[in-house]
Order: C-alpha cells, then sequence, then structure tokens
C-alpha cells in the first residue's frame, strides 16, 4: 500500500508548526548558556532568577514569577537551591505574611560581577545579526502578551 499524504493532515506537519522552531531555538540557546554558567555554577533557570535579583534586590516570589513565566511550583525549589547556595534569602513579609520576600545577599551580588560578560559572549554565539535579535525579541514579547516589552532599533 502506497502512502499517499492527505492534505487535511497538512497542519501536522512539524515544518508546518511554529512551535516547534520556537522550542527548538529555546532549547539550543540555553544549550550555548551551559558552558558560561557553569564557570558560575548555575543552571539557566537559576541564571535568570539572580537576573531578576540582580536588577530588582528584592521581590517577592509573585512578582518573580510573573516577570520569569513561572509558577511557585517550579520556583519554590529553585530559590531554595540559590538559598542554600547563599546567594539569596527568603523572608515572611511583615505586612502580608502570605508573600514571601526575595532578597539578593553579598555573595548573590558579587556573583553579578562574574556574570557580566555572559550577555556579550553570548550574542556573538547566536547565528543572527542584531537588527534580527531585535526584531524576534519584540516579536516574541507581543506572543507572550508584553508588547510594552521592546527594544527600538538604532538607526
Amino acid at each position: 500500500v502506497m502512502y499517499m499524504p492527505d492534505k487535511e493532515y497538512e497542519g501536522l506537519k512539524l515544518r508546518n508548526q511554529l512551535c516547534f522552531p520556537l522550542y527548538a531555538a529555546a532549547r539550543e540557546t540555553i544549550k550555548l548558556y551551559t558552558p558560561y554558567l557553569d564557570e558560575i555554577d548555575l543552571t539557566y533557570t537559576q541564571y535568570i532568577a539572580m537576573m531578576v535579583l540582580w536588577e530588582h534586590r528584592s521581590v517577592t516570589v509573585k512578582e518573580m514569577g510573573e516577570q520569569l513565566f513561572l509558577d511557585s511550583g517550579t520556583l519554590t525549589p529553585l530559590l531554595k537551591k540559590l538559598e542554600s547556595k547563599g546567594l539569596l534569602t527568603r523572608t515572611r513579609s511583615t505586612t502580608d505574611e502570605r508573600n514571601l520576600i526575595v532578597t539578593i545577599t553579598e555573595a548573590g551580588e558579587k556573583l553579578r560581577e562574574k556574570a557580566k560578560d555572559i550577555p556579550s559572549r553570548m550574542s556573538s554565539c547566536l547565528l543572527i545579526n542584531s537588527k534580527e535579535i531585535i526584531n524576534l525579541y519584540n516579536t516574541l514579547y507581543k506572543m507572550l502578551g508584553k508588547p510594552e516589552v521592546h527594544v527600538e532599533i538604532e538607526e
């Protein structure tokens, strides 16, 4: 019996799925980060959590989850691990006990110095130019429902 492709199943072909190149590109990008993150003993998810703290110093778990698009079930073990490394502290809010406050420590601040070259080192690994990077960045944030997060292309 010869296989005859059906037009009605065209949508199920991998090459016709937007989700697949997004998934594969995300995995490949994280793989590129790995050697740099190994140098500072962080996983990619730990790294993005630390980036939030490097920028804000102290946030609630809820705020961090919103920024990282992660739920508290994913964040809790991640934050416990970072706390055990001495990079942050977790304390209950004095004004609302339901809120857990995450605060960077001095060791976490020092790690920022070691991490500061990672973005530029990473950009040299990407196979697209800076204009394409900015367009992709803006498109992805639009897909995430955050069109207000965007970068202007400098002419």
